[in-house]
């Protein structure tokens, strides 16, 4: 039976994923709210969307549901919105009796999610996260090797993103640490989660570049020592990547060897529904290490390179 879905922050840059997975796992959008009303992309999914621009007007359409229409009440609220409002959006989820499918980063902070788990609890329903490294097919292959190895000595491993943004990206909510948690949040989340996954808890954390565009450092991981630099500056891409006008370059080599997962990441969100749809999906405690981490990694004074760093910091 096809379950009923809403959706905040239908007009921004993931919201196309989300729906996507909604329509792909056989379910209904019934209302959707963004304080930028350009939602056209909603009626490439949808047809008979109930849109708002102001949260308020959501809220009471959505009670109305609750109390009044049962075949339309809400089962799930997807949530889009920027990353400072993930946590009041899991609330109100919760509050109106609908599970919560929350992009990264689930909060900004960690003392958020125990708030959090109290609210489930109360509740009886479940916030899941999008943890969409978990489920890709090359990554998965990888974490059985990696396991199968066995191997006590740790791996060097080396991880560079970089996705390039316009000025626009400064100005909008995020380039405010205080709105988005600031780059090592807002676009490394996903790979912090993915090397924990893969290679251990944190042991050991260093921060030796940080600026509005670009932050670099390294972790010791249980079974990884792994240099990391983050950028969302096209000059920072490599010079092969500019010449073909690609405006993004993701490395993860793993003692020098390159891991390669460029591709399959356009229907991971409909993985990771399919999943939240069938029981399971990522949660609370799945997200908590990483949310921690990059907590760290924000509050952290940079050291300036050393031994350790990012071969980008040190040419930087």
């Amino acid at each position: 039976m096809a379950k009923n879905f809403a959706l905040t922050g239908v007009s921004g840059y993931i919201a196309p994923r989300h729906l996507k997975a909604i329509g792909e796992t056989g379910n209904r959008l019934v209302a959707a709210v963004d304080p930028n009303d350009s939602a056209g992309i909603v009626d490439s999914y949808f047809d008979d969307v109930r849109f708002f621009t102001e949260f308020e007007r959501f809220d009471r359409h959505i009670e109305k549901l609750r109390r009044r229409n049962h075949e339309n009440q809400i089962d799930y609220l997807s949530i889009c919105s920027p990353n400072y409002l993930h946590d009041a959006h899991c609330r109100f989820a919760l509050r109106v009796g609908a599970d919560a499918i929350c992009e990264k980063p689930l909060v900004l902070n960690p003392w958020n999610i125990d708030a959090l788990q109290e609210l489930e609890k109360e509740s009886g329903h479940r916030i899941h996260t999008v943890l969409q490294l978990r489920v890709h097919p090359a990554l998965i292959a990888l974490r059985e090797k990696l396991q199968a190895e066995n191997s006590d000595s740790k791996k060097d491993v080396v991880l560079t993103y970089i996705t390039s943004r316009g000025p626009w990206y400064l100005v909008s909510w995020k380039g405010q640490v205080e709105r988005s948690g600031g780059l090592a949040t807002n676009i490394g989340i996903h790979f912090f989660d993915m090397l924990m996954w893969l290679f251990g808890p944190v042991e050991h954390s260093e921060v030796h570049l940080a600026d509005p565009v670009r932050t670099g450092g390294f972790l010791e991981l249980e079974r990884a020592r792994i240099k990391w630099f983050l950028s969302v500056d096209k000059d920072d891409l490599p010079e092969e990547v500019q010449k073909k006008n690609q405006r993004t370059f993701r490395s993860i080599t793993i003692n020098e060897e390159e891991a390669e997962f460029s591709g399959g990441f356009t229907d991971l969100h409909t993985i990771i529904y399919r999943e939240v749809l069938a029981g399971r999906g990522f949660g609370l405690d799945d997200a908590r290490p990483s949310i921690e981490l990059a907590r760290i990694i924000r509050e952290a004074e940079p050291t300036g390179p050393n031994a350790n760093c990012h071969p980008m910091v040190t040419s930087l």
